[in-house]
């Protein structure tokens, strides 16, 4: 049988192998040979110098023979160390309020190429327009300078939806259950789980497994649960390599002390490093920014006294075998993707070029490619529901009073909940002439208030303290949908808070400074409310204008910027039922 005897598909294989074989012996010309490297071999863990030799995008040549290689472009690696493009293992589309092309113009600098991601909340909020709103997300996802697999709404989204998505591209499988569904034996979850197993795909898992009943520990992995990303403490990191789950450990989430203490319980109790990997869950645009993304976890790893190149197969090899995609990422050899990162130094990674596909995407911390995706059809405009919001449902109402009248108990909440004990505690404060006195233990704190957007009848509202975010005047304000429609206002006064987040209301999403019922800043949320449809520049200055605004009330912020801050309490408000 010859060429001629081969379907069209057999055919473009027989051309490519040929091709391949041509270049070896020299007579055809390939893409582009790096040279002058120090490549990390992730299989050996070993270090060695050498070449490589990419053609239609994969390496096919380790350390190729020069005298008669034909090659269309020569990168000089200048003795530079050469990894692995560096995979996040779990992320949200929706954290880091970026659209896809943003987020790569922050990330991709950062030597990521590689995402897995969850876009359950966008969604979710979209409700019935779900389908069109994921044919938008993907759509031209293939132009991004990064790889992207994507995983279908597990919890949030109605069953059909899921069921549309799991046949999109690039949707590798199931993403996060729900755990008070999937606990209690929900219908809809048994539908998504067989759905997901029938085409061999991927399950996201998502619980702090010491939380987990027995069966239900053994449940999740026995259905073909595919990982766990849930993990805050070495208790959590023993029952999830135990039972089996390759584990992520995320560092976008919370305080960095959380980090340390699982890499510190991972190199103390001497845990093989290839049951983790590397994952964000949420991150914001500012942090990737200012301090980095996998390159800033390696090199925190190190610090920790992980081998750092046990710490890059972490962010790289680990997951790619985890999702049974070692053949094509992972590793810098033939046959791989030519997704590639220069950096100086193993131990702190600092990705001065970053290859994806053998193109140079990133240079020095500036993305030099993007795609131009435009996601204008998914942006809406609000529908507004807080017309008979009056200031006194913003009142807070004690849970208890102390027998002499002069304590109240409330709640207060933690804006760093997700995965800690005290998201929210039950405590005693100051009542004075009837009214509830923001304080605790001398310390003056500011009110939240967390309103359902559309009522039908009684409006739920949950009013009590916050510490996070301080306002000695003023208020601020934002929205999130998913899974259903709420907002969070924090201030000092009702009439404040209310007027603040009526101004949201007029938004499909937003957060919203204000004074004296006068708007300071503003970040429109435009795409389904959970995204904005700015640029990355666009998108700090606005993030930027928020906290200026807020210091100026008083506010003195560390580290996340408030809005991010103000979104991550949806997620822990769903969980703890503070929402209807």
């Amino acid at each position: 049988m010859r060429r001629n005897d081969l379907n069209a598909s057999e055919a473009a294989h027989y051309d490519k192998v040929r091709a391949i074989f041509d270049i070896l012996e020299g007579r055809r010309e390939a893409d582009l040979l790096l040279k002058n490297l120090n490549i990390l071999d992730v299989h050996g863990e070993t270090v060695y110098q050498g070449s490589i030799l990419v053609y239609d995008k994969r390496i096919v040549a380790l350390n190729p023979d020069e005298e008669v290689l034909k090659v269309r472009e020569v990168f000089d690696g200048q003795g530079l160390y050469a990894i692995p493009g560096l995979i996040d293992a779990h992320i949200h589309f929706e954290s880091q309020l970026a659209h896809p092309v943003a987020l790569g113009e922050a990330m991709v600098p950062c030597g990521t190429t590689t995402i897995f991601s969850e876009c359950l909340d966008l969604l979710s909020a979209a409700g019935a327009e779900g389908v069109e709103a994921a044919e938008n997300l993907f759509r031209d996802h293939d132009k991004l300078p990064y790889r992207l697999f994507a995983f279908a709404p597990g919890k949030k989204t109605d069953a059909r939806v899921t069921e549309a998505v799991l046949k999109m591209d690039p949707v590798i499988g199931l993403g996060e259950f729900e755990h008070f569904t999937y606990s209690s034996g929900n219908d809809d979850d048994f539908r998504k789980a067989a759905w997901v197993r029938a085409r061999g795909g991927f399950m996201n898992g998502h619980w702090g497994v010491t939380a987990l009943s027995d069966m239900i520990l053994n449940y999740l992995p026995a259905i073909g649960v595919s990982n766990n990303h849930d993990v805050w403490n070495e208790q959590d990191i023993e029952k999830s390599i135990r039972y089996g789950f390759p584990t992520h450990i995320k560092f976008g989430v919370g305080s960095a002390e959380v980090i340390k203490v699982l890499l510190r319980a991972i190199f103390d109790r001497k845990w093989p490093t290839d049951n983790f990997m590397l994952c964000t869950d949420n991150i914001s645009v500012e942090r990737l920014l200012h301090q980095g993304h996998m390159d800033w976890i390696i090199s925190l790893c190190a610090e920790m006294g992980i081998n750092p190149i046990h710490a890059i197969k972490m962010a790289t090899l680990n997951t790619a075998r985890s999702f049974h995609m070692e053949d094509r990422i992972g590793s810098l050899a033939p046959g791989r993707f030519a997704d590639i990162v220069l950096t100086p130094s193993l131990s702190a990674i600092e990705p001065l070029y970053v290859f994806k596909d053998g193109a140079l995407v990133a240079e020095r911390g500036k993305l030099l490619t993007n795609a131009d995706n435009d996601y204008s059809l998914m942006c809406k405009k609000g529908v507004p529901g807080l017309d008979d919001l009056t200031a006194d449902q913003l009142d807070i109402e004690p849970l208890e009073v102390s027998e002499d009248g002069t304590k109240a108990k409330v709640y207060l909440f933690d804006v760093y909940g997700r995965g800690h004990a005290k998201f929210y505690r039950e405590v005693w404060v100051p009542l004075k002439d009837g009214k509830v006195v923001p304080e605790l233990d001398g310390e003056k704190l500011s009110r939240l208030s967390v309103v359902q957007r559309y009522a039908n009848g009684d409006r739920h509202i949950v009013n009590g303290l916050f510490t996070g975010v301080h306002l000695e005047r003023g208020a601020v304000a934002t929205f999130w949908p998913a899974p259903k429609p709420y907002f969070v206002a924090v201030g000092q006064d009702s009439v404040e808070m209310c007027g603040c987040l009526k101004r949201v209301d007029a938004h499909a999403g937003a957060c919203i400074v204000t004074e004296n019922g006068s708007e300071k800043a503003a970040m429109p949320l435009e795409i389904y409310g959970v995204m904005a449809n700015m640029s990355v520049a666009e998108l700090t200055a606005a993030a930027g204008a928020i906290d200026a605004a807020l210091e100026d009330l008083g506010n003195r912020n560390e580290g996340e910027p408030v809005v991010n801050k103000l979104l991550s309490l949806f997620i822990s408000l769903h969980r703890f039922r503070f929402m209807a």
